[in-house]
């Protein structure tokens, strides 16, 4: 089985967040990056798929040049080889914009399978895997939490409200994003970490020709203040125009 996984360069969630120059995204100049966890997942369970199935797994990721660190941290956990669509404008690009990019890079490929994430760290709009989907023609399912590979196709379970599942089928090929905890995530290995260093990652421009759906305005961090009300009346009163308050206004009992 042929596999590919999508994979993101996110900011550490240790890092203090700055607001670059314009408002309209981070400053990343100083940050430090990961691997996005999700995608962490989805890497995890083709390298699983791989070792029951056979075949091959390879990463792909869209980004500037310094996402060739979570390629090698990829290849470095099992991956076969790489593919990363350079492109400084790329770091904040939207979901549609991203998708098309990796739908150029991977469609001559014919993959069986696609996996993706359900969402990134740090958009988390949890749309470029769907919209993937419809650029290369794929069946697709999300919040998958189980996979079952054969022959015939694809038998997954997927997440749904209130603590409820739901199995469905597709066939191949097909692309799957993965939700968080599907399974133990393995680390990269001291072999690991040598062996990556010889396996190919293959850069290729971005040639897609989406242009953006949204547009951020404006990043800014929510503004911290206090406002104190006095609720006259005796202490019965008082007590009911609280409870009031805290029901209809702060929504915080019902």
């Amino acid at each position: 089985m042929k596999i590919a996984v999508c994979i993101k360069q996110v900011v550490t969630r240790e890092w203090q967040l700055r607001v670059n120059e314009p408002k309209t995204w981070i400053r990343d100049q100083d940050a430090s990056f990961e691997l996005n966890e999700p995608d962490a997942y989805a890497l995890e369970e083709a390298l699983r798929q791989k070792e029951k199935h056979g075949g091959e797994v390879v990463v792909v990721s869209a980004g500037p040049a310094r996402a060739t660190q979570v390629l090698r941290e990829a290849l470095a956990r099992g991956a076969d080889r790489a593919i990363h669509v350079e492109s400084d404008t790329l770091a904040a690009a939207d979901a549609l914009v991203i998708a098309d990019a990796l739908a150029c890079a991977i469609r001559e490929e014919k993959f069986d399978l696609v996996l993706t994430g359900l969402q990134s760290d740090d958009q988390g709009f949890g749309q470029v895997g769907v919209v993937l989907a419809e650029k290369l023609g794929m069946p697709s399912a999300s919040i998958i939490m189980e996979v079952q590979a054969s022959e015939s196709g694809l038998r997954v379970k997927r997440e749904l409200e209130a603590g409820w599942f739901q199995w469905i089928s597709l066939p191949l090929p097909a692309l799957l994003t993965i939700q968080s905890g599907i399974n133990q995530l393995r680390y990269a290995t001291l072999k690991g970490i040598m062996a990556a260093k010889k396996k190919e990652i293959r850069k290729v421009t971005a040639s897609g020709s989406a242009a953006p759906a949204q547009k951020i305005l404006r990043v800014y961090f929510p503004e911290k203040g206090k406002k104190t009300q006095m609720i006259p009346g005796s202490a019965t009163e008082a007590a009911k125009a609280l409870v009031q308050k805290l029901r209809d206004e702060a929504r915080v009992i019902a």
